[in-house]
């Protein structure tokens, strides 16, 4: 069974930077679009980021500029880089296929900006 962990959150001021990293426990991984989502206190979770098997990516318009997402195949891995963070990034972020396989939701990693 393929398992999802995701690292790198933490608590960051307003403008700083995180990197998140999602290690796949298979590699099956490789064949499939790979996606950064977050759910923040009390909304729904949204799709941030999505990075094709091919490599191609496109972005929630909220951090389109800011986020990029890349992937690792050799070593099973997705990644999101987050600059000019702002308090409204702040969630719980999760890594997953896209579209979404609801047994792959892992832990995820909590990520909270302070203004």
């Amino acid at each position: 069974q393929v398992q999802l962990v995701e690292s790198g959150g933490g608590l960051v001021q307003a403008g700083g930077s995180l990197r998140l990293s999602c290690a796949a426990s298979r590699t099956i991984f490789r064949f499939y679009a790979m996606a950064w989502y977050r759910q923040a206190p009390g909304k729904e979770r949204e799709l941030v980021a999505v990075v094709s098997a091919g490599g191609s990516t496109k972005y929630a318009d909220s951090v389109k500029g800011r986020f990029t997402i890349s992937r690792d195949n050799a070593n099973n891995a997705v990644y999101l880089e987050m600059n000019s963070l702002k308090p409204e990034d702040t969630a719980v972020y999760y890594c997953n296929k896209d579209p979404a396989y609801e047994r792959y939701w892992g832990q995820g990693t909590q990520v909270t900006v302070s203004s």
